[in-house]
């Protein structure tokens, strides 16, 4: 039997100019704890979900000034090694990412199930999306990107819980989860996504 394969795209930072991006590092602040290694739920994936399931983790290129057409250029790379039935998951910028992704372009593969976690939507206060804008209506990632789901808590502090009701606006079959202390899903476990990855993987 053929393992499940799942593609994870991380988060990062966009900046619509290079000065602001300056801007991000002269004004960010940095302390002890940021130095330190810090696992959360993308590094223990594999040992959670098993030997079942193929986790791939492509290291997005410049993931601090993150440009669009770079990542896109990336993961086109990496989509022409994956199988049909692939399950994509996309956390904060990487959820945005592949929502700009399958509404703009044709995906080589069959796609079983799309996850978008704390994806922004549109272009906040303190977080640019530089080139990752949404530029089209999400109905081509609604045709082509399998099962969707959002996930999104009401005290994420990065991306505004009043974004992810502007996906459902526009894909209104996606299955919905809503935390209310979960933050930006910077956490070292994530049980529910295990468990849905499991139940859709099932059939």
């Amino acid at each position: 039997m053929e393992k499940q394969q799942i593609l994870v795209i991380h988060g990062g930072n966009a900046f619509t100019t290079n000065e602001q991006y300056i801007n991000s590092l002269q004004n960010s602040r940095l302390d002890l704890d940021k130095l330190r290694m810090k696992k959360d739920w993308k590094d223990s994936l594999q040992e959670k979900l098993g030997g079942a399931f193929d986790v791939l983790q492509p290291r997005m290129p410049n993931a601090s000034n993150a440009q669009y057409e770079e990542w896109k250029l990336w993961f086109e790379k990496a989509a022409v090694l994956l199988d049909d039935d692939i399950i994509l998951v996309g956390h904060s910028l990487g959820g945005i990412f592949l929502a700009k992704y399958l509404s703009e372009n044709d995906f080589p593969k069959k796609i079983k199930a799309t996850f978008l976690i704390s994806a922004p939507f549109s272009n906040g206060e303190d977080e640019p999306l530089g080139s990752f804008v949404l530029s089209k209506p999400l109905k081509k990632m609604e045709k082509q990107g399998g099962k969707i789901f959002l996930y999104h808590s009401k005290d994420d502090k990065v991306v505004p819980f009043t974004e992810v009701k502007k996906y459902i606006d526009q894909l209104a079959g996606a299955t919905t989860h809503f935390f209310e202390d979960r933050g930006h899903f910077n956490l070292e476990s994530f049980p529910e996504l295990i468990q849905e990855i499991q139940n859709i993987s099932s059939y």
